[in-house]
């Protein structure tokens, strides 16, 4: 049984807005969403070529809500500058995962943190909120220190940050419920983020939108 969408969050951040989209894999969509990979990469670089990370607003307004938290961006940046940065640099969008691919696709569109985890393995209610000393979580590259980072925690604790994601939550071949999470400031249009959504699932229909907190 899957919990109650949207999960219920208590902030303690203040600036933050987070977006939830609850979604189905379809087991369609790959090659479409392959293209999408490879439209966003080169127009990204069009649009970003010669600039600084830092001159851009979205940039400019996650590292302000990171170093408010108590971490420093340029040491552990928010996933999708990060992401920019590779792409500026030459890298790729990997296939891992479409609904990973389509995750990575709204934080470059969107110059947004966003992470997807399995929804049969977070447990509602959840909090926002900057780690303390000595926590950490088992993420994908292995032990990570949460202090002065946000994060999102549930009954079973930190599973997820606008920097990596826990082991714990990741999506699986077989996962059937799919939350995509989007970090936002809180002067971002929370509309254009469903847009966003909605256009790249138009084209590459690699999941059902089956509900939106906005």
């Amino acid at each position: 049984m899957q919990s109650e969408f949207p999960p219920q969050v208590t902030t303690q951040l203040d600036g933050w807005n987070l977006v939830w989209f609850r979604l189905r894999p379809t087991g369609k969509g790959e090659n479409e969403l392959a293209a999408l990979r490879d439209e966003a990469v080169q127009a990204t670089r069009d649009q970003y070529e010669g600039l600084s990370t830092s001159e851009l607003p979205e940039v400019a307004g996650m590292r302000k809500l990171f170093r408010a938290a108590g971490t420093d961006p340029t040491r552990y940046r928010p996933s999708s500058e990060a992401l920019l940065r590779r792409v500026m640099k030459g890298d790729p969008l990997p296939a891992i995962h479409p609904l990973v691919d389509l995750n990575n696709l709204v934080s470059l569109r969107l110059l947004a943190p966003c992470c997807v985890v399995d929804a049969g393995h977070v447990s509602p209610p959840f909090t926002f909120r900057a780690g303390g000393p000595e926590e950490s979580m088992e993420s994908m590259r292995g032990p990570f220190g949460l202090e002065g980072k946000p994060l999102l925690e549930d009954v079973s604790g930190p599973f997820g940050t606008p920097i990596t994601d826990s082991e714990r939550v990741k999506v699986r071949p077989d996962s059937d419920e799919i939350w995509l999470v989007v970090y936002l400031t809180g002067q971002a249009d929370t509309g254009a983020v469903r847009e966003e959504i909605e256009s790249l699932l138009a084209r590459a229909p690699v999941a059902e939108l089956l509900e939106a907190s906005v």
